[in-house]
């Protein structure tokens, strides 16, 4: 596989998961309206949402990682950029876990 054909596979999975940055925020700023914190403290009907956010955010991290080792592989990638995919759709999966979440919540208020 190319290395054009690398950099375009994993830039259509990086803007991706940027899109996925307003989502995020949204969620944010919904708990925080339900449960104003200035600490640490995550409220217990809220728990849920943060697990879902914080296991999107290390999944995210786990993604990059992934994506930087492809990019320093040596020889060629037959696979491509797949296991980079994989990752990144469990980024998805847990950010519409913290929606669903979120929306549940709202609905036992």
């Amino acid at each position: 596989m190319e290395d054009e054909t690398l950099y375009t596979e994993l830039l259509e999975i990086a803007n991706e998961l940027s899109a996925l940055s307003e989502r995020v925020r949204q969620v944010c700023v919904e708990a925080q309206r339900r449960a104003p914190s200035e600490g640490l403290d995550i409220p217990g009907s809220l728990a849920g949402v943060h697990r879902a956010l914080s296991t999107a955010g290390n999944s995210l991290a786990t993604t990059a990682e992934a994506a930087a080792m492809l990019r320093l592989a040596v020889g060629p990638v037959p696979a491509g950029a797949e296991s980079v995919r994989r990752r990144a759709a469990s980024v998805l999966e847990q950010v519409n876990d913290a929606e669903r979440r979120i929306a549940e919540s709202a609905a036992t208020d």
